[in-house]
């Protein structure tokens, strides 16, 4: 009998391959970074021969670190990396360009064009997202135009576009099965979240033929099986769900009113929304959450581009700290009547601003501003920009009440105990983080895991759901009141004009 399920986590920096095993415990972990490329301010690359390199070395690793074989394990689930593109020529599976990663904004123009052309509002109502480079859409345009007879060949049916889960499957099942789950076709500007399917007005838009496109299925379906010469056994893909949505699955936020954030490279914050696809009135993103037996779960998305890469920076861009580890008891230490603001807007500003164009800002600098402050300062600008989604969202569906909300967490960020606590203050609500941290990972294997049968139903699932700690807000209103007043204050210094 199966012992394992074997989820892939292909990330924007690491890729991970962990097995779970029955309880949802974890057995084995390998993780394996790959090179991040910046060929252009405001472009981000990824190598996809690297990043398939990184994850069947990872899936090895972890196999052998468990001592498991293609028999002991169920099946295998996906979790990826959203937006980030990739085509490839389906005779040799070789990609025609460098993945555009979802960080990339050279499609600003593209996009701002088409707002001005009026075409934000038919796309909104069918996608559910706004015309922003981060999405899919806009970048396979520019490959098309940009890649010497890409547009040509992709009309005669000789390339293939998908997000990472899509190039992933192809590799896996050795260029027998080209799909993707609904979770990451909402993401591309491309496909219509209502009647669920690719849809014709939005490719004649971007221009982009429906021979490129995908086969979309659930995100717990039949997604073919691994080629054996890989791992040993001809194994079952199972699961398939954008990394943030596989990890409101493995937080098990299955009923309406739930929210999950996920603090990573990014911080992506999902409310479950159950069947109603809200429209949103504060520039949140209409989206997926899962779809299950062809029925849709719906959520309110809001997207902060920079959060651990805030920290990234204080390492690799200023050189104050050697490991991420050390800003929590950095900010512990941060001179209290300092109000130092970091707003991250790095490659622009995502919800609910939605600036592709605005940059970086530290405000409230003195003398006596020293590394500990800008440490605080990074770590309290993923709070303030968690309230930011948090009050849109609120406006924007009457189940999303401040008193009810529970905030859980996942990511590499929410290891740090000072970083929770603030965030429980800014928001004023509970904030749980759970025993399994790796719920990205969990919920990729939860998908495949019930679609195997190794695993039970949606109700047993989320009983299982274990808390690991609870911080609870307890910042006077006035100073939360005074310090976020001083975060809109920066931020109005970041906006372009």
């Amino acid at each position: 009998m199966p012992e394992f399920v074997l989820a892939i986590d292909q990330g924007t920096t690491s890729s991970r391959a962990i097995l779970f095993d029955q309880d949802y415990s974890i057995r084995s972990l390998a993780q394996q970074e790959f090179t991040q490329h910046f060929p252009r301010s405001g472009w981000v690359e990824h190598d996809a021969e690297e990043i398939w390199r990184s994850v069947i070395s990872t899936c090895r690793q972890a196999m052998a670190e468990a001592d498991a074989t293609a028999k002991d394990i169920a099946a295998i689930g996906i979790a990826n990396q959203r937006e980030t593109v990739v085509v490839w020529d389906r005779e040799t599976g070789a990609p025609i360009h460098p993945a555009i990663v979802w960080q990339d904004r050279r499609t600003a123009q593209i996009c701002a064009d088409l707002r001005d052309d009026g075409m934000e509002p038919g796309v909104t109502a069918k996608t559910g997202l706004l015309l922003d480079p981060y999405f899919s859409g806009t970048k396979l345009a520019w490959l098309l135009d940009n890649v010497a007879g890409a547009r040509t060949r992709a009309g005669r049916g000789e390339l293939a576009f998908g997000t990472i889960d899509s190039f992933l499957i192809w590799r896996l099942t050795g260029g027998r099965v080209h799909a993707t789950d609904a979770t990451n076709a909402s993401r591309t500007l491309l496909y219509d979240i209502h009647t669920g399917a690719w849809d014709d007005e939005l490719l004649e838009l971007l221009r982009v033929p429906r021979a490129l496109l995908p086969r979309v299925l659930d995100s717990a379906a039949e997604f073919g099986d691994v080629s054996a010469d890989l791992f040993g056994g001809a194994l079952p893909i199972r699961g398939v769900a954008g990394d943030q949505q596989a990890a409101m699955a493995g937080q098990a936020c299955f009923q309406p009113g739930m929210m999950k954030a996920t603090y990573g490279t990014g911080c992506f914050a999902l409310l479950n929304t159950g069947a109603e696809a809200v429209e949103s009135k504060n520039r949140m993103l209409t989206t997926i959450a899962c779809q299950l037996d062809g029925t849709p779960t719906y959520a309110l998305e809001g997207a902060i581009f920079i959060a651990g890469a805030a920290v990234q920076w204080l390492r690799d861009g200023l050189g104050i700290i050697e490991h991420a580890s050390q800003t929590g008891a950095m900010a512990a230490r941060a001179d209290p009547a300092q109000d130092v603001y970091l707003v991250p807007a790095f490659v622009g500003l995502g919800a609910p601003y939605w600036d592709a164009e605005a940059r970086g800002v530290l405000s409230g600098l003195t003398r006596a501003t020293g590394p500990n402050e800008l440490a605080r300062a990074a770590l309290e600008a993923v709070c303030y920009q968690t309230r930011d989604l948090l009050q849109a969202m609120q406006g924007d569906w009457q189940g999303a009440s401040s008193q009810d909300t529970v905030l859980r967490v996942d990511g590499g960020m929410v290891a740090s105990d000072w970083t929770m606590q603030c965030l429980a203050d800014f928001l004023a609500a509970p904030v749980d983080r759970p025993q399994v941290l790796e719920t990205t990972a969990l919920g990729a294997a939860y998908l495949a895991g019930m679609k195997s049968g190794f695993y039970p139903g949606l109700d047993e699932f989320a009983a299982a759901w274990r808390l690991e700690r609870r911080f609870e807000p307890n910042m006077s209103e006035s100073d939360r009141e005074a310090k976020y007043a001083g975060w809109k204050d920066a931020i109005a210094r970041t906006m372009t004009p």
